[in-house]
């Protein structure tokens, strides 16, 4: 929204002053005032489009037009055509299980949205996300939901015909480069069992098992989120180490066996541009380190290529030090937490730039909490469940 210039005639003799010699006069700011008012009715969009996401939000009390362009079809493609900036995290904390906290890394502003529509019992975590929309686990009923925490645009997913146990790994995955097109999350447990759900036939549905060349049971990392490329997903297992990939598009599984790092704890796989990253600690003698490695396409065999300034470390030294990991877009989140310490940290992937994180407190509290569980994704003012 443009802010009405001030009435002329109300002018400090600074700001008087200031006029004459920078050659501007009451009638230039009048004639400016004449072109904004004029600006024409086809670049509102495009220039609404472009505003900031919390912006926008303020904005769309301003008029009942403005207000209902989250549903415009032509809205929806302005706002495709805009880069996208700084994936967002939707976070769980340690003493609020049933409510999130939002982190926007460009304003380095936390948001403490309230989903309305979900019933405030439920204890649901975030478990996955794609295009703007991220997918909920209640843990008791082990039903899902897809939600856009901007919108509250909300979804429960129907029942599923075969429980896969709690034991299991979740990926989400759009169909082309928005969810107009739609939607598909897998569930795959550690027996091989898996399931998909596909938002455009609205059903779940339960494809043959793993072929046998995939070695069972799967001994999936729980702490590591799937990441995905195109419509690909990247799950990580122990015992052996290494990945195991579904095509959604193909339906083929893949597996590869991977040798993690020496003296590695806490780690999760990452992604920026299409290039496989894992992300843990290093932990040797007293001495812990946050260390990124790229998984070399030639050998299948990570490589470290960077890793926490050595100052930073120096906090952790002789400390139970504990890792979670959010994001995989390029842009991560850390929550490093022991008994004498927490702390938030987002890492830029293609940058290699560390960044500390204002701490998230509660509305009205003042303890610092940690992250639980999280996820990040994409703000998306049109994305619907």
């Amino acid at each position: 929204m443009l802010e009405p210039l001030k009435h002329p005639s109300k002018k400090s003799r600074r700001d008087r002053s200031l006029g004459k010699s920078s050659g501007r006069s009451s009638r230039d700011e009048a004639m400016e005032q004449q072109i904004w008012k004029k600006l024409p009715e086809d670049l509102f969009e495009p220039v609404i489009a472009r505003l900031p996401i919390a912006t926008f939000f303020c904005f769309r009390s301003v008029c009942q037009r403005w207000n209902s362009l989250l549903t415009s079809q032509s809205f929806s493609q302005h706002c495709a055509q805009v880069p996208q900036a700084n994936p967002w995290f939707y976070t769980v904390t340690h003493e609020h299980a049933n409510s999130g906290a939002m982190y926007d890394p460009s304003m380095k502003k936390w948001y403490h949205p309230t989903i309305s529509t979900l019933p405030a019992e439920l204890i649901v975590l975030p478990v996955a996300s794609a295009g703007g929309l991220v997918c909920f686990l209640d843990i008791y009923r082990q039903n899902f939901y897809v939600c856009n925490p901007l919108t509250q645009s909300l979804k429960e997913l129907p029942a599923r015909s075969v429980r896969v146990g709690s034991r299991a790994s979740v990926g989400m995955t759009v169909n082309g480069n928005s969810t107009s097109a739609g939607y598909k999350i897998l569930l795959v447990g550690c027996d091989g069992e898996y399931e998909i759900y596909d938002s455009v036939t609205k059903s779940w549905s339960h494809p043959e098992n793993m072929p046998a060349d995939i070695k069972l049971p799967l001994s999936l990392n729980f702490r590591s989120q799937a990441v995905s490329i195109d419509s690909t997903l990247y799950f990580m297992h122990s015992d052996p180490e290494g990945i195991v990939l579904y095509d959604m598009a193909t339906g083929v599984w893949t597996q590869y066996i991977i040798p993690a790092p020496l003296h590695l704890t806490d780690h999760m796989l990452a992604e920026c541009d299409g290039r496989i990253l894992l992300v843990g600690l290093l932990t040797k003698n007293a001495a812990t380190c946050i260390c990124i490695w790229e998984l070399q396409k030639m050998t299948f065999l990570w490589k470290e290529v960077d890793r926490m300034p050595n100052v930073w470390c120096l906090d952790f030294y002789g400390k139970h030090v504990r890792m979670t990991c959010l994001g995989n877009k390029g842009l991560l989140m850390l929550s490093l937490r022991s008994r004498q310490m927490n702390r938030l940290v987002t890492y830029n992937i293609a940058s290699r730039e560390w960044v500390k994180v204002p701490a998230c407190l509660v509305p009205h509290g003042r303890k610092r909490q940690w992250v639980a569980h999280g996820t990040a994704f994409y703000p998306c003012l049109t994305a619907m469940a």
